[in-house]
């Protein structure tokens, strides 16, 4: 029996890139997290997470607010409702996919 696996093909490539996938994941479980706390979850260098929060957010998945905490510059992150959605839905879809494998 051959099983149509082109399905796989549907899942949403940009959270599938696995930094994306980790800065999504952490931000699905707070309600906000700042740059650096995000950095050193992830692991990935300023410029590495810069880039990918900036491609998360122009897809409507993450918002940013630049503030102060006193005289230092503080950046908030948050999956906005769009992103959490899409979050589920990515999640919904991998569960497919695997349970769908042969064993």
């Amino acid at each position: 029996m051959t099983k149509d696996f082109r399905h796989v093909t549907e899942i949403d490539r940009l959270l599938h890139e696995p930094s994306r996938l980790v800065i999504v994941t952490i931000l699905y479980t707070v309600e906000s997290a700042d740059f650096l706390f995000l950095q050193r979850e992830t692991g990935l260098t300023k410029g590495n997470l810069s880039t990918h929060l900036a491609k998360l957010e122009a897809a409507g998945y993450v918002d940013i607010e630049k503030t102060f905490r006193g005289k230092v510059p503080l950046t908030i992150c948050l999956l906005t409702e769009v992103g959490r959605e899409a979050f589920k839905v990515y999640r919904n879809h991998l569960k497919r996919v695997v349970d769908s494998m042969p064993e």
